[in-house]
């Protein structure tokens, strides 16, 4: 058996050289911040429900994110992007704050001055926040599918954190 090697083509050399540099990305991911580490029961009813969460919300696919985190998802790379066990917001003590209810859930509403929209859970025992960029920002039906997994995920209450 000989130990000598054939050399390699070369235009074999470029595309050996993108495919190493795109090993260790991750194509599509959303970078997103985790919340910081909340309780661990309410870490636990974040996992719960990541596992839940659709696969599509308004057409858009559902995105990995960077870190991958059961706190967080996206949609359509950061069109939507949601995070689960947030502190909770001081909004949330605003009588005058809006709000909407979608399928039994309840979310406060927002208007960040970047023009899209931020919509957070409320009476539930963990605070989950959902960003939609300007483009999408169209109205709160984004929120049917995922009202009805925080609904089957995340029992009704008011959260300690």
């Amino acid at each position: 058996m000989s130990s000598h090697r054939r050399p390699l083509p070369l235009l074999a050399l470029p595309v050996l050289s993108a495919v190493l540099a795109l090993g260790g990305c991750a194509p599509g991911a959303s970078k997103v911040t985790p919340p910081p580490a909340p309780p661990a029961d309410v870490a636990g009813l974040c996992a719960a429900l990541h596992k839940e969460l659709p696969g599509k919300v308004s057409g858009l696919d559902r995105t990995t994110t960077d870190p991958e985190s059961d706190l967080t998802a996206a949609w359509g790379g950061s069109a939507i992007v949601l995070r689960c066990g947030i502190p909770k917001p001081a909004k949330m003590a605003d009588p005058k704050a809006d709000g909407v209810e979608v399928n039994g859930v309840g979310w406060l509403v927002e208007r960040p001055a970047d023009g899209g929209l931020k919509f957070t859970t409320g009476s539930r025992l963990a605070y989950t926040e959902v960003w939609i960029d300007k483009e999408h920002a169209t109205d709160a039906g984004m929120l049917v599918d995922l009202s009805a997994a925080v609904a089957k995920t995340v029992p009704v209450g008011i959260s300690s954190y």
